[in-house]
């Protein structure tokens, strides 16, 4: 893989950044594409944009306002509530299709600029109960992908079996801690760095940074 090109499906948050930089470390090459679908904050794209120049690598912004008009959700709608799901009901952040269309448009993207591997920050451990984040469904669509366009390419998943401690000690591990620590946009009200500390995703970041430096301390 050291001579080959990717493409990392680029948020500018903790997940995503963690994927760029240990693509960085896999690829000769790498690009990012952002995909701006009237979300709830512009700080995302910005934040992905600013991330990418800073580490030197070429970064896309795709439209998907389509996506926005079809999907309503608490990350496209100002009127509706940042939920999580409760008695087995998805999160009313959860934005239906919305990895399915990413990774196809990736997949697009990818087939243009010669690159074979696609990476996403997608994770089953803390999924938060999105369909569209587990491994199953990342095999499935490698495959049509793959028959689609008669190419084969390689949907990477770093983190899917990772919890978000590990998340972290991931980033530890590329010498990237304090880069995703301070950077990335995880919060759902576009606060970067630590965030706002009370949305449903600044919590499980800190839960998960501090079973890491938890972690890092009983091995020290």
């Amino acid at each position: 893989m050291k001579n080959e090109k990717a493409i990392v499906v680029f948020s500018g948050g903790q997940d995503s950044t963690t994927c760029l930089f240990w693509a960085l470390k896999q690829f000769k090459e790498v690009e990012t594409v952002t995909f701006d679908y009237n979300q709830r904050h512009d700080d995302e794209i910005e934040c992905a944009k600013a991330i990418s120049e800073e580490l030197g690598v070429k970064h896309h912004v795709l439209d998907m306002s389509l996506l926005n008009q079809l999907a309503p959700s608490a990350l496209t709608r100002d009127d509706i509530e940042v939920k999580a799901g409760e008695n087995g009901d998805l999160p009313s952040t959860f934005v239906p299709g919305r990895n399915l269309i990413f990774l196809s448009f990736a997949g697009i993207l990818a087939s243009q600029v010669n690159a074979k591997h696609i990476i996403t920050g997608v994770c089953e451990t803390d999924f938060s109960g999105y369909p569209d984040c587990r491994d199953a469904f990342v095999k499935s669509l490698n495959v049509s992908l793959n028959l689609s366009m008669d190419q084969q390419f390689v949907i990477h998943t770093p983190l899917m079996w990772l919890n978000k401690a590990e998340t972290w000690k991931l980033a530890d591990d590329l010498g990237a801690l304090e880069f995703v620590r301070t950077k990335t946009l995880t919060c759902y009200n576009g606060i970067i760095g630590d965030g706002c500390g009370e949305c449903p995703a600044c919590e499980l970041r800190l839960k998960g940074y501090e079973e890491f430096l938890q972690m890092r301390e009983e091995r020290a």
